[in-house]
Parts: structure tokens; sequence; C-alpha cells
């Protein structure tokens, strides 16, 4: 079975698929996310536009199909970041396919002209799977964990990555 992965910008206009993939992400991993499935389900169509003006969002497509997103936003952080890097998802049935890889190479292209040079994310502290992912493709971890703020009780560990040229 041919199978092609791409990577695909959403804009403000795709908001629905932005909800679909997120929702997804929440309901089969919500334990990854800050975020909470039941109140994000009730959010309004313009609570989602809002979101997709906020963050720019990327999404793993093979042969048509949504399978993994993350989002990206611009901001002076810790230790350099001149991006966060959030919701990195990707389907159960579509890991070690090559998607997350896809996904940063995406943001790596245009690194330079959208100052995505320095990325910054957060990982819960007991994801060690995610953790050794984010390592393969180049993040360290930085600094003490961080109490979440979303999720008290709840300890995050900030990594950073820097666009290999």
């Amino acid at each position: 079975m041919h199978q092609t992965l791409t990577v695909e910008e959403l804009h403000e206009d795709k908001w629905a698929r932005y909800r679909d993939i997120r929702l997804a992400a929440l309901e089969n991993d919500g334990h990854a996310f800050g975020g909470n499935l039941e109140s994000e389900k009730a959010f309004t169509e313009e609570e989602w536009r809002s979101k997709a003006r906020q963050y720019i969002a990327l999404v793993a497509v093979i042969d048509g199909k949504d399978i993994g997103m993350m989002t990206v936003e611009n901001l002076s952080g810790d230790f350099g970041a001149t991006c966060w890097v959030g919701s990195c998802w990707v389907n159960s049935e579509f890991r070690k396919f090559g998607a997350l890889r896809a996904l940063f190479e995406y943001l790596d292209k245009d690194a330079a002209q959208r100052d995505w040079l320095i990325q910054g994310l957060g990982v819960w502290v007991d994801n060690e799977i995610a953790i050794k992912a984010y390592e393969k493709i180049g993040f360290a971890l930085m600094g003490e964990k961080q109490e979440s703020t979303r999720k008290p009780g709840m300890y995050y560990q900030r990594m950073i990555r820097k666009t290999p040229n």
C-alpha cells in the first residue's frame, strides 16, 4: 500500500480541520496535553477560529487523512526560544511513519524567515516516550521541571532545539 506523507499549514478558514484533529488528540491521548476534551468540545466556531489565528497549525497528512499535528507560536521564551511548539501529536496508528520528523522539517525549512530558529516546547516529565522522540530530532532538556498552571500537581520539562542548518 503506497502512502504519501505531506505537511500542510492550516489557516483560519480550515478551523474545522484544526478542531477535528485537536479533539482526536485529546480523545486518544488527553493525558499528554494541558487541554481538556470536554471543555474544548464545547468551543464555538469563533473560539476555534480565534485559536487558528493565535497559532500556526501544522498537520501531517497521509493519503488525504490528517494523522498528526503541532502548533507554533512566535515569542521570546526561556533559553532564547524564538517560538513555542505545542499540541504535538501523531495518531498511534501512524507512529513510526516519520510524521513528527516531517512536521519539524516543515518548521525548519522556513525557520529563518519566520523566526523559528530556536524552538521550545514543554513535555510532561513522565512522558518518557515523547521526551525520547524529541531528543531524536535534536531537542535537549533545559532547566528545572515546572508545575503546570492548567493542571496543578503535574509537572512539565522544557526542551530546546536549534534549527539545523
